[in-house]
């Protein structure tokens, strides 16, 4: 059972990184149609590279034909292309099309100048702290993925 103070502090960041999550998702420009679970949905696949549906679904705890609603409209749209797998054809393959990979980054390079911008005045000193203390848990939680995966 995990340590009473450890839970405690990780529900305290997880609100506090929702609430920073929030403030961000408000200050970002609707990119034309889509909503912001498909352009999250794009960057999640545009990182995470070329991928089965059931394996996207099981990885992001979706059902698999909600991410196919989700990804009719983006493939309509040339941001998502969607290939039947040859060798079985209950498979279907998702991947980034090239227009999708533009799309991708600019919305990414829109988070990380919202991002710059909420620590624009934070003090040097706290901001060494966070980066040397966000190293540590990314470190921690990457063991933790690699040994329950």
């Amino acid at each position: 059972m995990a340590h009473k103070e450890l839970v405690s502090l990780m529900w305290k960041n997880i609100l506090a990184f929702a609430k920073l999550s929030e403030r961000i998702n408000r200050s970002q420009v609707i990119f034309n149609d889509y909503s912001r679970t498909q352009m999250q949905l794009l960057i999640r696949l545009y990182l995470g590279g070329r991928v089965r549906l059931k394996d996207l679904a099981a990885r992001e705890f979706v059902p698999a034909p909600n991410l196919c609603t989700a990804f009719r409209k983006m493939e309509r749209d040339g941001l998502v292309i969607r290939a039947v797998d040859e060798n079985d054809r209950r498979n279907t393959w998702y991947s980034v099309s090239e227009h999708g990979t533009r799309v991708a980054t600019e919305i990414i390079e829109m988070l990380h100048n919202a991002i710059a911008s909420m620590f624009k005045d934070i003090d040097k000193k706290d901001e060494e702290e966070l980066v040397r203390s966000f190293k540590s848990m990314n470190e921690i939680l990457l063991k933790m993925e690699s040994n329950n995966a």
